[in-house]
């Protein structure tokens, strides 16, 4: 089986587009989603997070989310609001944000290659997560949130990618958060030749985000083909958006805390001067360089350098921001062993900016804000390319991809 392959997607009449795009399931909690389709019964939020159309309380992991996501998407293809492709295609997909432009290829990924790490991960995954998703996949018999896949960067795909964006897009729109979505449709059967061959003389691709997704994908497939027998089904693969590297916009993850672990601000500011240099700042410090870091405590700014002594060259996991500022700062001052269930620590994307940091702590939920500088996609991909995992919450990646626009249904 190919790397990649294209697929007959599943996705909306031009004229429904707007109603139907939708944030990512996993930026909105039931609430939000709840408030975000007032007046908007097309919008994908209802395929993907269905207990909005349930009793307030549902539990969002019932049998009855499945099944009314299901009822839903059905019911959309049905209206015609959702057609499916008639050949295999693959899209182009255009992202802006700001200043900020990415174009990718959202094409079917190889699950089997995802098994075999040349489709690389970084990230733990959580089981409940992952159930979760399986469950979803399997109610509707589609994937319909894809995985955000990266590249190192090639010139003939760039070359097709720049040939393709140069025609009449399918679809070119604005969501609510400002960020524009822009699509084109691959089905030019020398095109999809030439992409498909490229991609599969690679080494690898790389996760960027959508560990759970894929690895729900990978489950599913396992399943049917246990079932069935079958080789090179639609479910032998899984929905994803794949970005050069050198497009790619990774923005900070900073951490705040909820107790000085029982120190005063003295002393606390003297254990973390035994591993860093703390130089007071007259106003907001961003970090802007690797192993700086902005501190935030008792209403004033800090610059935090890490000592030359402390960083390890060797280790591309150990020598990350985030594993610097946990393992000399964190763990040994802070006492959190473990960020990834400590309920003291909290995680706040870069996109929220520092304001979000210093409100966290002045309001007295938060005691101390740490500011870190992004980690870099040569970070990620040295990482994956040791089989090692990244700690949580490492990344954040901006713009985040829209769901409804392409799905990929399992025959």
């Amino acid at each position: 089986m190919p790397l990649i392959t294209p697929f007959a997607g599943l996705r909306p009449k031009q004229e429904f587009a707007k109603d139907v795009v939708a944030p990512p399931y996993d930026v909105l909690n039931t609430e939000e989603a709840r408030e975000r389709v007032i007046g908007r019964p097309r919008s994908f939020l209802h395929i993907s997070k269905p207990e909005i159309d349930l009793p307030v309380g549902t539990d969002p992991f019932d049998a009855a989310v499945y099944a009314k996501g299901a009822e839903n998407l059905n019911n959309l293809v049905a209206e015609g609001v959702l057609f499916r492709d008639s050949s295999p295609c693959y899209y182009v997909y255009k992202l802006v944000m700001g200043d900020h432009q990415q174009y990718g290829l959202v094409a079917a990924a190889s699950v089997a290659d995802y098994d075999t790490n040349r489709i690389r991960k970084h990230e733990f995954t959580r089981p409940e997560k992952e159930d979760d998703r399986v469950r979803q996949i399997d109610a509707l018999n589609a994937q319909t949130g894809p995985v955000f896949l990266t590249y190192r960067h090639n010139k003939v795909i760039d070359d097709i990618v720049s040939e393709v964006c140069k025609t009449t897009p399918e679809y070119d729109l604005t969501a609510d958060d400002g960020v524009q979505h822009t699509i084109w449709v691959v089905n030019d059967s020398s095109l999809i030749k030439t992409i498909t061959t490229t991609f599969d003389a690679m080494d690898c691709l790389y996760i960027a985000d959508g560990h759970h997704r894929s690895a729900a994908a990978s489950r599913v497939a396992a399943q049917r083909k246990s079932n069935n027998g079958s080789d090179d089904a639609t479910y032998d693969y899984f929905l994803s958006v794949i970005f050069p590297d050198n497009q790619m916009q990774i923005l900070d993850y900073n951490r705040v805390i909820s107790d000085l672990n029982g120190l005063d601000t003295t002393t606390f500011l003297d254990k973390v001067s035994e591993n860093f240099e703390v130089k007071a700042s007259d106003s907001a410090f961003k970090p802007a360089a690797a192993k700086t870091f902005g501190m935030y405590l008792a209403g004033r700014w800090y610059q935090l350098t890490l000592k030359d002594a402390l960083y390890p060259t060797d280790d591309p996991v150990a020598r990350l921001d985030v594993s610097l500022l946990q393992n000399h700062l964190i763990t040994p001052v802070l006492g959190i062993d473990d960020p990834r269930r400590d309920k003291r620590i909290d995680f706040v994307g870069g996109i929220r900016g520092l304001k979000e940091l210093e409100k966290r702590v002045d309001s007295g939920e938060m005691a101390v804000a740490f500011a870190l500088y992004p980690t870099s996609l040569d970070a990620l991909m040295a990482v994956a390319d040791a089989d090692e995992v990244m700690p949580p919450k490492s990344t954040w990646f901006e713009p985040k991809l829209a769901d409804g626009l392409v799905s990929l249904v399992l025959d």
